[in-house]
């Protein structure tokens, strides 16, 4: 499996081609293992599925080849000790290697379930021609498993995704008399610091401690010598399981009026949150299969970020995908590494759920 991982590391799949390289090498890997794979294309991004046991319920394992792009030598997997360095080590070769030497391993008379492989190439991407276009085509499940890396922690929850574009307007006047006009970028300032107070803000979870609000993008100004009249600000806001985002667009509407400040909006780009719970029976065996491998208690939190977990939870009204992988650190970054026992472990567990019954 370390192997296999190793030489994944080495397919630089940074790129369309590059991660269609290593999904082919994920399906050629399999099938010498005497599996039966399909390999899907959806405008040129390649996919593979794999099917073991029967059932009433599904379990489907998620992973994606595809990395961000890194330096060269990161495409050279080095190991030391019970760390494994390399591009895409922990964000998720890893995982995709484990779920593979599960599948292979998985003993399908000992199933009491449909289990499915999902391996996919756009993740880093947003993933919507690869995991949205299968659960599209019906390849969804009671309980999905994506592989991130997560410490060998059940990240059973994740963030909303609410995009505010807004766009505040002023009055120009010359630059050397500002009080004969209104500042945009003023006006801008006012309400972002504003923003902080309203209630959506302060608002908790068992998960959260609060939502988070990103100002990524502005734009105002052209020239010294004018009061700008124009200045467009975009909101990047996660939100809690439990709140709506209608709700927020409200306040942040209300907000402006209350400031007397001329802004208009567009709220786009929304994704739901996860709401998957700690009574879900899934989660339950997990925390089981997690504690019998590791002799450790299972921990559950709330993911920040989103993954392709999303499309899967849509179809069962928000819960039921989790994100759930090896241990490391770094991943998007330059000392990205892998912590070779947590594969293992995870291997085990992957296996030791998927045979409770």
């Amino acid at each position: 499996m370390i192997e296999l991982l190793k030489e994944l590391i080495k397919i630089q799949s940074d790129t369309k081609e590059g991660a269609n390289k290593a999904l082919l090498f994920c399906a050629d890997w399999l099938k010498t293992k005497g599996e039966s794979v399909k390999v899907h294309d959806n405008k040129g991004y390649l996919m593979l599925t794999a099917v073991k046991g029967q059932g009433e319920e599904t379990i489907v394992w998620n992973g994606h080849v595809d990395v961000v792009p890194g330096h060269k030598e990161q495409f050279v997997p080095v190991e030391e000790g019970d760390r494994l360095y390399g591009r895409g080590a922990a964000d998720m070769k890893a995982g995709v290697a484990a779920m593979m030497q599960a599948f292979v391993e998985l003993d399908s008379s000992l199933v009491t379930r449909e289990v499915q492989l999902h391996i996919v190439t756009d993740e880093e991407i947003g993933g919507r021609h690869t995991s949205k276009w299968l659960v599209e085509q019906g390849f969804h499940g009671d309980f999905v498993i994506c592989g991130e890396p997560t410490g060998l922690k059940v990240g059973l929850q994740s963030k909303g995704i609410l995009r505010m574009d807004m766009v505040f307007k002023g009055k120009p006047a010359h630059g050397s008399r500002p009080w004969e006009g209104i500042n945009a970028i003023e006006s801008a300032m006012k309400f972002h610091l504003a923003v902080a107070d309203l209630p959506f803000r302060k608002e908790s979870t068992e998960y959260y401690e609060q939502p988070s609000v990103n100002l990524p993008i502005i734009k105002a100004g052209q020239r010294y010598n004018v009061v700008p009249e124009v200045c467009e600000m975009s909101y990047d806001i996660r939100f809690m399981p439990g709140q709506q985002k209608e709700e927020i667009v409200r306040q942040l509407v209300d907000l402006a009026e209350t400031l007397n400040v001329t802004m208009d909006y567009k709220a786009s780009g929304s994704t739901p949150p996860l709401t998957t719970t700690k009574d879900n029976p899934f989660i339950q065996s997990l925390q089981k299969a997690i504690t019998a491998t590791t002799q450790q208690q299972a921990v559950l939190f709330g993911q920040h970020g989103a993954a392709d977990t999303r499309y899967y939870a849509a179809v069962n009204g928000g819960e039921g995908a989790i994100e759930f992988g090896p241990s490391g650190d770094d991943w998007h970054g330059n000392t990205e590494y892998v912590t070779i026992s947590s594969v293992h472990a995870y291997k085990n567990i992957l296996l030791a759920h998927a045979q409770l019954t």
